[in-house]
């Protein structure tokens, strides 16, 4: 038996914390390029990515002392190769291949593949501000990330789309199956890290081949990646998926790139112009904007939407009829006295 998940007409409504603690997994998703540049080894993704979900994932498992059961077993992987095992090393090779942040610029289209996908698996129908505002978003991460250098690679841009499409069908699937009755987001989060990083463990030793010696400043980083960039930030963001409707998860995901632009100005030098400070506040307010619930009517929100998996409340039952009571006869009309004489 699956939990419950809320409905749209729930969401509007969701906690403004709910919706903060979730944009802490992109927040921290951001600080992953200078992590990556200034401690650890270079030439090394699969590694990498090898690092920040295994020992993530098992940390979790340890601590919430749950494994899966059932159909579970197969679902975990599922949802451990979409969101883990193949989104790191798609999103790192399409990053390696593609010049000046394009593949974060594919990457920013996610609430459009998404909202598709809700629309298929979850009964979410994408309204046009949706579609309007993960318009916006791209073109927001556009004007901040990219840059007319390079030449573009038909590999890397596959990889792009296909990391996209990862991560946003495993966003999907993760709202449509929600958890097993008594399982928190822990667990989950520790199924599909531990999933993802057994995929990408030979993956990364037939590639790159053997681990290379690690300093105290590439240990450091790595514990960073693995603990704070992955175990609390994937935390966040499934508790995240299963609370808020998934466009409104996918629509915080441009504060990666945003986090990753803000950084490289404040930490490594880098510069921000008038046209990136523009593409910023753009997606910026696009990401506000997806997190707005739906309209309401009359001062109260619509009609509670049946989730795919999710059962029908009985209705509750109608209040019992007073019988009429039963025809009476006519009564003989009295006759009045004659008057004597």
């Amino acid at each position: 038996m699956n939990r419950p998940i809320a409905s749209p007409t729930t969401l509007a409504a969701a906690p403004l914390l709910t919706i903060a603690l979730t944009a802490l997994a992109p927040i921290s998703w951001g600080t992953t390029y200078a992590v990556t540049t200034e401690f650890l080894p270079a030439d090394r993704p699969l590694f990498t990515g090898l690092i920040r979900a295994l020992p993530a994932g098992l940390v979790l498992l340890a601590v919430a002392r749950k494994l899966p059961s059932g159909v579970w077993w197969w679902k975990a992987a599922a949802l451990g190769a979409l969101n883990i095992g193949a989104f790191f090393p798609l999103l790192f090779l399409s990053a390696y291949r593609l010049p000046g942040g394009l593949a974060a610029v594919f990457g920013s289209v996610g609430p459009l593949f998404v909202a598709g996908l809700a629309a298929l698996l979850l009964g979410e129908r994408p309204t046009v501000r949706t579609i309007l505002t993960g318009i916006a978003a791209a073109l927001g991460v556009s004007l901040v990330v990219l840059k007319a250098t390079g030449a573009l690679d038909v590999i890397g841009i596959a990889a792009a789309l296909a990391a996209t499409a990862s991560m946003s069908a495993g966003t999907v699937l993760t709202k449509r199956w929600g958890r097993p009755e008594g399982v928190g987001p822990l667990a989950l989060t520790g199924w599909q890290l531990t999933a993802g990083g057994l995929l990408i463990a030979p993956l990364a030793l037939l590639v790159e081949g053997a681990p290379p010696a690690l300093d105290g400043r590439a240990i450091g980083g790595y514990l960073y990646l693995a603990l704070a960039n992955t175990a609390l930030a994937y935390w966040l963001w499934f508790r995240g998926i299963g609370r808020l409707a998934a466009t409104q998860v996918t629509f915080l995901g441009p504060l990666s790139p945003l986090t990753a632009a803000a950084v490289g100005w404040v930490a490594l030098g880098q510069s921000l112009g008038p046209l990136q400070l523009a593409g910023m506040a753009l997606a910026f307010a696009a990401t506000v904007a997806g997190q707005l619930g739906p309209r309401t009517v009359g001062g109260r929100l619509g009609p509670r939407t049946k989730q795919p998996g999710q059962s029908t409340p009985p209705a509750a039952p109608a209040p019992p009829r007073t019988p009429a009571p039963a025809p009476q006869p006519p009564q003989s009309p009295l006759r009045s006295p004659r008057p004597r004489p």
